[in-house]
């Protein structure tokens, strides 16, 4: 039976010489993996540069709910992106994320909020001219809200701590390893209560940068189970550097 959905390109294999299989994140499935043949052949109707990282797709498939791989009859790119293959910031940060979301999303069933955050958030880094240096930042925040474990409300100024283990602010000093100190917890904050428009308004140094994606990257870890080693984010931190 044919299907009409949109989809988030999420990870592409090699399959045979001139085919791959796609894992997409769709809107009405959730993450299904689909048999694209001839894609590799010049006169392909679908064409690998349709298929990089996080691009957004609109697709006819056919679905079976016992099926471990499924077909598509027609695909194209809606909307075709103006900047993201084509900037070196944008696409360094679309490769990481992509990562992170690949190995984030499990489910295979449909989650139209998730997917509604994602392809909005996509469409406007693509469009996104000011923050681009914190924009990882704000999305790894964001995309917490739809895995379940967004940070508690900091409830006084005076907390002094971000417990990444329990996902709340503290005055205490938690009894691990696992949270965030200092300056990093105002700029931790100022990420919480901004959006992709006032970006440019948190102020970060190189290395605060870093620190905090190293934090967020646990906070990750340490909620997602077996998340596996991120490396993308090792490229990323050289072109924002």
């Amino acid at each position: 039976m044919l299907h009409k959905t949109r989809g988030i390109v999420l990870k592409t294999t090699d399959y045979s010489e001139s085919s791959v299989i796609v894992q997409v994140f769709t809107e009405k499935f959730g993450m299904q993996s689909y048999l694209i043949s001839g894609v590799k052949k010049s006169k392909g109707r679908i064409r690998m540069n349709m298929l990089q990282p996080l691009h957004l797709l609109d697709m006819i498939v056919y679905h079976k709910p016992s099926g471990n791989i499924q077909r598509i009859s027609e695909l194209r790119n809606d909307p075709v992106f103006e900047s993201i293959p084509y900037d070196v910031v944008k696409s360094s940060l679309a490769i990481f994320l992509n990562e992170v979301l690949y190995r984030s999303i499990r489910q295979h069933s449909a989650d139209e909020r998730l997917f509604e955050f994602l392809s909005q958030s996509i469409e406007v880094l693509d469009h996104l001219t000011k923050g681009l240096a914190n924009y990882h930042l704000w999305f790894l925040l964001q995309l917490t809200r739809y895995l379940g474990f967004y940070p508690q409300s900091r409830s006084s100024s005076g907390s002094l701590y971000f417990d990444l283990k329990n996902g709340v602010f503290t005055r205490d000093l938690p009894l691990h390893l696992h949270f965030i100190q200092g300056s990093l917890v105002n700029h931790f904050v100022n990420l919480l209560s901004c959006n992709t428009e006032t970006l440019e308004q948190v102020k970060l140094s190189s290395l605060e940068r870093k620190e905090l994606l190293t934090k967020m990257l646990e906070y990750y870890h340490l909620h997602i189970e077996s998340l596996g080693e991120i490396r993308s984010h090792l490229v990323l931190e050289e072109v924002l550097s």
